[in-house]
């Protein structure tokens, strides 16, 4: 029986065309494919893989690939005659032209395989070098795979010049690595290319987290951890470092300078609860409950109308990979996730961009409440209520966790200034904090711009 899955012409380029069986292989070089052979013309040192030969350096030639159940005999018209042994690595076995422009599926089992590799007309084509399309055939090839026990390769006939100097080229080889010093250079490979991803890895983590590594804490903290990093890492990792003491009283002066901004200080239920921040004590009602929040700060005609502009942190160097030359790709950034914005309750949440319609009618004692959803990164015109960006602060920082409180609070209040959230942060850096990276922490990591009294901004 006899199969043959490629009959006719292939294009070759530089004298070379390929069996390939490993899918996680780009196929091997030169000289490994022929490491201690006695042929030339037919390179399978690298298991899973043959390296063929032609006498054409680039154009078609004649092929034709046949898979026996059993050693065919040998025809007396092929010039130059080789064998090997071959394994296929995988269920897929691939006559592969030169940088894989084609390939032709063989359909080969994974079993042990011999190999004869036949060539006619080598020395002709190799001294043409090119044939075009309108020129006459110059070299043909037949490759023939059987069942066969693994055995040393042999060169059965030699007439080329071209074969012998590539018979010459193979025995000058030294021999391929044992299957043991194989496997130990492949564990080698491993452990370095493990290595350097991970290396790429803490690279990403520490330009993600402002240059340095997070800690565990910081790791575990949920919340606005990530939106507070975009404004200030340092402060972040300074936050972080400081003890539960210095993040009590940040979360406690972020949230009193947010409602201070937010003209809400004069609201004698804001001051009720400010008092049980400062004395440690839970909220009081009605910031005990969401629902009565909201309704709260809706109903009470004392709440100033006031928005600001959103928050825009600054710009930072794209991530650079440890090592420019690596091969791998760099770590990608994260794609951005579509963001939920909650303006807040009560058309005061946003500022309309045209006059409202007229509002649909509610059930008695129904509180109507508006929600803005932009996917990817706000527009940046959007004015957004500024009391209702402030609660938020009271409500992180009486979190049970002082680090969660202080990171939450001071995100909520960067929310709040808006635009001049600078101003905010600086004033939290005054808070006696501990920074890991320096005996002090920055005097002012951020240059103070203008800042308008909160009881004058935005009547």
């Amino acid at each position: 029986m006899v199969r043959r899955p490629v009959e006719g012409e292939v294009h070759v380029h530089y004298g070379q065309i390929y069996v390939e069986s490993d899918p996680d292989s780009f196929g091997p070089d030169l000289a490994e494919a022929f490491a201690g052979q006695s042929g030339g013309l037919c390179g399978a040192a690298v298991p899973g893989a043959l390296w063929l030969t032609t006498g054409l350096h680039t154009g078609d030639v004649g092929f034709t690939v046949e898979v026996h159940d059993q050693a065919p005999p040998l025809d007396a018209a092929w010039e130059d005659v080789v064998e090997v042994s071959f394994h296929p690595r995988s269920g897929s076995s691939a006559l592969v032209r030169w940088a894989g422009e084609d390939s032709w599926e063989l359909d080969l089992e994974e079993t042990d395989y011999r190999v004869r590799y036949c060539a006619k007309g080598m020395d002709e084509a190799d001294q043409q070098d090119t044939r075009l399309d309108h020129e006459p055939q110059l070299d043909c090839y037949l490759l023939q795979f059987w069942p066969a026990a693994p055995a040393p390769d042999r060169v059965l006939r030699q007439t080329s010049a071209i074969a012998a100097y590539w018979h010459d080229y193979a025995r000058k080889q030294p021999p391929p690595p044992t299957p043991a010093e194989r496997a130990e250079a492949e564990r080698l490979a491993r452990l370095a290319q493990e290595q350097a991803e991970e290396e790429r890895r803490l690279a990403y983590e520490r330009w993600e987290w402002g240059g340095q590594l997070p800690s565990q804490a910081l790791r575990n903290a949920g919340g606005n951890v990530h939106g507070l990093l975009g404004f200030d890492p340092a402060l972040v990792h300074a936050i972080d470092a400081a003890g539960p003491e210095a993040q009590r009283a940040v979360a406690l002066l972020a949230a009193r300078r947010a409602c201070e901004t937010a003209g809400l200080t004069g609201l004698d239920w804001i001051a009720t609860a400010l008092l049980a921040l400062t004395e440690g004590r839970p909220l009081p009602p009605p910031l005990d409950d969401p629902d009565r929040l909201w309704q709260a700060l809706e109903s009470d005609p004392r709440v100033p109308d006031r928005t600001v502009a959103r928050a825009i942190p600054p710009e930072r160097p794209p991530f650079q990979p440890p090592d420019p030359d690596d091969t791998h790709a760099p770590m990608p950034q994260p794609e951005p996730e579509p963001t939920l914005w909650i303006v807040g309750p009560a058309a005061a949440a946003v500022e309309p961009q045209s006059p409202p319609g007229a509002p649909e009618p509610q059930p008695d004692g129904a509180t109507s409440h508006t929600l803005q959803v932009t996917i990817g990164e706000p527009d940046p015109s959007l004015r957004m209520s500024q009391p209702h960006m402030a609660l938020p602060a009271l409500l992180g920082a009486a979190e049970a966790d002082p680090l969660q409180a202080a990171l939450d609070a001071v995100y909520a209040a960067v929310a709040t200034y808006g635009e001049d959230y600078r101003a905010l942060l600086q004033e939290v850096w005054s808070v006696p904090l501990s920074y890991p990276a320096t005996p002090n922490p920055p005097p002012n990591p951020h240059p103070p711009g203008p800042r308008t009294p909160a009881a004058d901004r935005d009547r």
